[in-house]
């Protein structure tokens, strides 16, 4: 590839030391480069780095090199306008189109391919404002890439990270003239991204007490779930994680709250769905509870014989939630269902999970085939997903739970954004 001349925007992050090594990589390539920090970005890196690494002078002010017009001049002979670390205050100033330094007055002359790389503290990136900050500056043309999901400055963590300088150097670099064309093209669907939006998840399996020592259960690991919160925290979403019985590590960065049986969790669901985007109810809740609690254990009767227990129906949170909503509750646009099933004489799995959707209502239902070494506490899976008011045959997904999740969070991402 032929020299190009790229400005390179520093804002005033922590991030901005991870710049310096994507300004190496640009400067071994043979590009020449312009370093346009910010006047907080100096106080961050100093500008004697910037200028030995670029070998270039480097300034802030419009009012150097004035009688190159330098405001104008940089931004009219860019090949391309790399922004790194984009700061929350800096992508506000670029969506106002103001000009209040020397690299907004860059990015309003240029007509070069600008690729800006959000990081900041997640509250920061998830917030109402910067993300139709982000919005506006997508339907212009600008390129932005995701920030990574991780560490961030002091104890914090989640998606706000600036990305590795290599992958910020790849996404770049494929935006310049004569660019190789990369097999994912720049117009191929985006990768999932659901930053500002909150997921609520359910996980793991209810317990119904027959007496202090025994209960009724099931078999569920909660993997599923748990998979299901790795991939939204991934795609930047903030997950309202409940958790029933689960029998695996969560991940770090949920809002967790726990219950035990049917009813607690559907009190902790419709607590947590209120203002959410969406509920993914993958929990496996018992659909029956005994009719009544012993206060103390069940003894063994002398004649060997055994009690009778006394089944009543718990209630059904996934189908309240849709009713409820109907009838005016603040619950989400987009709510979606699990369904583990068994096929048998009568009908198949995806036919008895047919009849689920419609009598449930959700949006989507996820139907997994279960049994003895299916589905439950294992690490692959196989699941159809089904949406409402489609008779096609839904979209079938094999392979590991968290193959299953990411297919899931593309689902919700693509809903959610459309």
């Amino acid at each position: 590839m032929t020299q190009q001349r790229i400005v390179l925007g520093v804002c005033g992050g922590i991030a901005a030391y991870k710049v310096a090594s994507l300004l190496r990589l640009f400067k071994e390539a043979g590009h020449h480069v312009d370093v346009v920090p910010t006047a907080h970005a100096l106080e961050f890196v100093g500008r004697a780095t910037w200028e030995a690494l670029s070998g270039q002078p480097v300034t802030d002010s419009v009012f150097e090199a004035v009688d190159t017009v330098n405001h104008v001049r940089l931004g009219q002979q860019a090949d391309l306008v790399v922004i790194a670390p984009a700061t929350a205050d800096f992508l506000g100033r670029a969506a106002a189109g103001l000009a209040n330094d020397l690299l907004t007055n860059t990015l309003l002359a240029t007509r070069a391919p600008v690729l800006m790389a959000p990081a900041m503290h997640t509250e920061m990136w998830e917030h109402a404002a910067t993300q139709a900050n982000v919005a506006t500056l997508r339907g212009r043309g600008v390129r932005i890439v995701e920030p990574a999901v991780g560490r961030l400055t002091g104890a914090d963590s989640g998606p706000g990270r600036l990305p590795d300088p290599e992958d910020l150097y790849a996404a770049a670099t494929a935006l310049l003239p004569g660019a190789p064309v990369r097999e994912q093209s720049l117009d191929a669907p985006a990768p999932p991204s659901l930053a500002g939006r909150t997921v609520v998840v359910s996980a793991g399996g209810t317990r119904e007490p027959l007496d202090p020592v025994r209960y009724l259960g099931n078999r569920s690991s909660g993997k599923q779930g748990v998979a299901l919160a790795r991939a939204l925290l991934d795609a930047g979403a903030h997950v309202r994680f409940v958790s029933a019985h689960v029998e695996t590590p969560l991940p770090e960065g949920v809002e967790l709250t726990t219950a035990s049986t049917a009813a607690e969790l559907r009190e902790a669901v419709r607590a947590a769905a209120r203002g959410a985007d969406a509920v993914v109810m993958a929990a496996a809740v018992a659909d029956f509870r005994p009719a009544s609690l012993a206060e103390t254990k069940i003894k063994k009767s002398p004649d060997g014989g055994a009690p009778t227990i006394e089944l009543v129906r718990n209630p059904d949170i996934l189908a309240e939630l849709v009713a409820d909503r109907a009838r005016g509750e603040q619950f989400p646009p987009v709510i979606v269902g699990f369904a583990a099933e068994t096929g048998d004489a009568r009908a198949s799995v995806d036919e008895y999970g047919r009849a689920k959707l419609a009598a449930k209502g959700c949006e989507l239902l996820v139907v997994n085939e279960v049994g003895v070494d299916k589905g439950f506490g294992r690490e692959d899976t196989s699941a159809t997903l089904l949406w409402r008011n489609d008779d096609e045959p839904g979209r079938h997904v094999a392979g590991t739970k968290d193959d299953l999740a990411r297919a899931l969070v593309e689902v919700l991402s693509e809903t959610l954004n459309r």
